[in-house]
């Protein structure tokens, strides 16, 4: 998580790192089913996984990407973010009982994507967008869980082209 620069202040940047956490947190737990070579606990991880990652790729995507992306110096970082949130349910969801090395995969992917968000695009963020930038952020961004079951969607999913394919 950033720390230096300060854009966690920022409510719905904060709020993201904070789910990030939440994220990697989780991840632990999956690692351990992983190995524990149970299909029923990997299972019952995987879907605390997908219930915390899907909801919190939509949300950045549906907000903070969407105005970030209309800035063609930021739009094919943006593409390529969203691209990587594809990616990570592709991975999660060939993570197999005993399968290191689809968990590796995985988590080291997950560890990378949070990276460049927390480290470069959420800082990049808080420079580039001004005040009523992050009115329409906040007003555009899905504020919580629908409180439904976890989803793992298949790549190319609606909510991962909508902001892919603008700018």
């Amino acid at each position: 998580m950033c720390s230096y620069c300060g854009c966690d202040s920022i409510e719905v940047i904060g709020r993201f790192m904070a789910e990030h956490v939440e994220i990697i947190n989780a991840t632990g737990d999956l690692r351990a089913a992983v190995l524990s070579g149970d299909p029923g606990a990997l299972a019952a991880a995987r879907a605390v996984v997908a219930g915390l990652l899907w909801p919190h790729t939509v949300a950045e995507e549906s907000g903070l990407f969407t105005v970030m992306a209309r800035d063609e110096l930021y739009a094919d970082h943006i593409a390529t973010l969203c691209g990587e949130h594809e990616t990570l349910d592709t991975l999660l969801a060939a993570i197999a009982p005993g399968d290191r090395a689809a968990m590796a995969r995985f988590e080291d992917a997950l560890r990378e994507h949070i990276d460049k968000e927390d480290n470069g695009l959420f800082p990049a963020a808080a420079i580039a967008l001004d005040g009523p930038d992050w009115v329409e952020v906040h007003a555009i961004t899905p504020h919580s869980h629908d409180g439904g079951e976890p989803h793992v969607h298949a790549p190319g999913d609606e909510h991962h082209r909508a902001v892919a394919h603008q700018g």
